[in-house]
């Protein structure tokens, strides 16, 4: 931090969200050597037929790593053109080659195919970042597949399920998320070099049909991304909302499963809780308290990712006939933040899986509080194949339940296991021993452990490519 001025405007991304190499990959050091990189790639295919000397390309070469970001910008308050700056400020420095610089191109050839380069950077660090989440989950729902815990619908007690088969549901989201997201950075692709409106007609002036492909072909391999096969003065930008898309699938799920957290840490529930500092402050006014601070942070950056993904789609729809500028700006801001905000919620929901706490006697306490409802369907279904009437044992659980509810208001406790096995009108048909073993949660988990194996399956696939 010591190398900002905090006495101006910075954005959070700049320290506070994000990794250093995600803002490496973004910064405005690192755009411009790419700049230079889609430049020196031309003018190497335009030496090869003779259109760039040996030494113009040399000097281009040599100069290809001097940046000079003040320069360049007190030129842009003369030209108003951030690229023509930066062709300026090389130009200065390669006096040789500087005259060949940028030529056939438009500004976007340069720009959109540098944005593409940083974009497929930023996509392969995130996939990263998700297959580390991954395989911390995975670490998860093998430990705890079999651990039984009370399941909720509406947020009211339903049926026992397990803690690692609530951890695979968020596992198989994810998984749907990589799926996306490798098919993004399969199709995303560069402008290409074709020019003012995409027609690549200034570089058929200067060579020819065959010969513009061929140096487009020469650049892009030079920059290791594909040209998309049509293109107007700027890259389709349906790639950037794809890219959006498949940002706001990650953050979609891992909103869920903060939110589910924050759910999980509070007094009603108390099953879990993300992992706290030993000098960590929950509170300013109350020492006491122990937030689910990242959870609330993954959120809160996870809506930020929702609505930047609109402007991506407006980008896309917007972009009139062959090109308008009102994407430019934004630009700037969303693409980086968009990155920064997954790459920051990716690494805090990696930190809180590996470092959940899960609390085994809380667990317990609502199994048995509010388990012994889950056992009424299945009393309901034995006693009615031993002869019972259906519709009259619905009526004798209905309301043995109600007041089971009620004790649990006064006093917290569950009394329903004690009446199902002592009234009569049940025991008529099923036995004491058959209701106690109706009643242990750990046989009405169905098939959640193996469904926990099958997803542990695609986990490991996954996490060891």
């Amino acid at each position: 931090m010591s190398n900002f001025d905090f006495k101006t405007y910075l954005s959070p991304f700049t320290w506070r969200y994000g990794s250093k190499e995600m803002r490496e990959i973004w910064s405005e050091v690192y755009k411009r050597k790419i700049w230079r990189q889609v430049w020196v790639a031309l003018a190497k295919a335009q030496y090869e037929v003779g259109l760039v000397s040996k030494e113009e390309l040399d000097d281009l070469i040599k100069h290809q790593e001097d940046i000079d970001i003040d320069r360049a910008h007190e030129i842009e308050k003369d030209v108003r053109h951030d690229l023509m700056a930066e062709v300026k400020t090389y130009a200065e420095k390669a006096k040789t080659g500087g005259g060949k610089i940028h030529l056939g191109a438009t500004s976007m050839d340069i720009e959109d195919n540098a944005d593409t380069v940083r974009e497929l950077e930023s996509l392969i660090l995130v996939e990263e970042r998700l297959k580390a989440l991954l395989f911390a989950f995975q670490e998860k729902i093998k430990k705890y597949k079999d651990m039984p815990c009370m399941g909720y619908t509406h947020l009211q007690p339903a049926e026992p399920t397990t803690v690692g088969y609530r951890f695979a549901f968020y596992a198989q989201d994810l998984l749907i998320d990589k799926k996306l997201l490798n098919l993004v950075i399969e199709e995303t692709k560069g402008k290409g070099m074709k020019g003012a409106v995409g027609t690549a007609a200034s570089y058929v002036k200067l060579l020819d049909e065959k010969g513009a492909k061929d140096l487009e072909g020469k650049v892009m391999d030079a920059l290791h991304i594909d040209a998309s096969i049509i293109a107007n003065q700027t890259v389709p930008r349906k790639f950037e909302f794809l890219i959006a898309t498949a940002l706001t699938s990650i953050a979609t799920s891992l909103y869920k499963f903060a939110f589910d957290l924050r759910l999980m840490q509070s007094p009603g529930f108390g099953e879990w809780s993300e992992p706290f500092g030993e000098k960590q402050i929950g509170s300013s006014a109350m020492p006491f308290k122990r937030n689910p601070w990242k959870a609330e942070q993954i959120c809160s950056l996870a809506r930020l990712v929702f609505s930047l993904s609109n402007v991506a789609r407006d980008n896309s729809a917007h972009m009139l006939l062959e090109r308008t500028l009102d994407d430019s700006a934004n630009r700037r801001t969303y693409i980086p933040e968009i990155f920064l905000a997954i790459d920051e919620i990716l690494v805090s929901a990696t930190t809180i899986v590996k470092g959940l706490v899960i609390n085994d006697v809380q667990i317990q306490k609502n199994l048995d509080t509010y388990g012994p409802f889950a056992a009424t369907e299945s009393i309901l279904m034995g006693t009615v194949k031993k002869g019972a009437d259906r519709q009259e044992m619905h009526e004798v659980l209905r309301e043995l339940s109600m007041n089971a509810w009620q004790q649990i208001t006064a006093n917290g406790s569950n009394p329903l296991s004690t009446f199902l096995a002592t009234d009569k009108r049940i025991t008529k048909f099923i036995n004491e021993k058959e209701i106690i073993a109706l009643l242990d949660p750990k046989t009405h988990i169905g098939l959640a452990p193996k469904m926990c194996d099958e997803i542990l399956a695609k986990l490991i696939h996954e996490t060891s490519a």
